[in-house]
């Protein structure tokens, strides 16, 4: 617990400087001419804002290669600016893995890079609710911000294909691999102590959640946080923490009572290279990692919030402030 209050300390004062990141969508907004701002902007309040995907797909935004040199940096800003030097990182490292791929299958239209796709939803304002998507294949990544207090984050989605490049000039590349690697030592540690974290020998072949719009809670499966001893507390949220350090605010909206209900459980095998599954569930949020495609080389990477994804229940506490 101690791991995570310090980065709550060193977090919050974020939120005592001036509101960068509204700043950063509103001066991107200024610099699209009329076509690239009715492909970008859209109004808070629509259906679209939910409609979140990870396939490579066709999505609703202004595509990467729509936009201009500059502006492109006015965006890469922004994403810096939400998810911190980490989650900046692991986005770009997942759009190189397309480039990968794209080179990989004759560059097939289907993986051309370019089609990651940035939505934003409403005025980026301090005194008003907006947020913005930015998506593509293997990545969805969605903010809400309510009058620049609150920040969420969720859902959130890595995905890595492969997720250790074999070969070329990004072999090694692992961006969920801190991840990947954090979860198995956790695992085995709770298997050798003779805990129940592996629920199955056959790990589903996908995250159970998918790309629904509402996460339903699954099974609480695996060994549960409260039972464990203070090293291996630790250690879980080691694990946390790496993948918390993608999105700058996910940890603020993390508190004791949450963690005090966390299960983590374990599905396949524990060596590297075969393929497994686990995921972390307590009664307010869920992450889940699967990496059993491609012969175990394809990683995807989900966080969700049960009452919170998008922003509903700030919504709804908004609304019934305002109204």
């Amino acid at each position: 617990m101690k791991n995570v209050l310090l980065l709550l300390a060193l977090t919050l004062p974020l939120f005592a400087q001036t509101p960068k990141h509204t700043l950063a969508a509103a001066a991107l907004l200024k610099v699209l001419d009329a076509q690239q701002k009715q492909l970008t902007h859209f109004p808070f309040h629509t259906e679209e804002r939910e409609n979140w995907h990870y396939f490579p797909k066709d999505r609703k935004g202004i595509r990467l290669d729509q936009l201009s040199q500059m502006q492109r940096g006015l965006l890469r800003n922004l994403l810096k600016l939400t998810l911190g030097e980490q989650g900046a990182l692991t986005t770009k490292q997942v759009e190189e893995l397309e480039a990968h791929l794209y080179q990989k299958s004759n560059q097939d239209e289907l993986r051309d890079p370019n089609k990651y796709h940035l939505a934003i939803f409403g005025d980026p304002s301090p005194d008003t609710i907006w947020g913005f998507r930015y998506e593509g294949h293997h990545l969805s990544l969605n903010f809400t911000i309510e009058k620049d207090k609150t920040t969420l984050t969720t859902p959130f989605f890595f995905g890595a294909n492969p997720a250790e490049v074999p070969d070329g000039p990004h072999k090694g590349l692992r961006p969920l691999g801190l991840i990947e690697d954090t979860a198995r030592k956790l695992a085995r540690q709770l298997h050798r102590q003779g805990l129940h974290v592996r629920y199955t020998n056959k790990p589903p072949r996908e995250i159970i959640t998918g790309a629904d719009r509402t996460a339903q809670p699954l099974t609480k499966e695996g060994v549960a946080y409260n039972e464990l001893s203070d090293p291996v507390q630790h250690q879980f949220l080691k694990l946390i923490e790496a993948i918390a350090a993608n999105q700058r605010y996910l940890l603020l909206s993390l508190n004791r009572d949450q963690l005090a209900t966390a299960h983590f459980a374990w599905a396949g095998s524990f060596e590297p290279g075969k393929p497994h599954y686990f995921r972390i569930q307590t009664d307010h949020f869920l992450v889940e990692y699967a990496n059993t495609q491609n012969n175990a080389n394809h990683a995807h990477l989900v966080w969700r919030n049960f009452n919170n994804d998008f922003g509903r229940d700030l919504l709804k506490e908004h609304l019934e402030h305002e109204h």
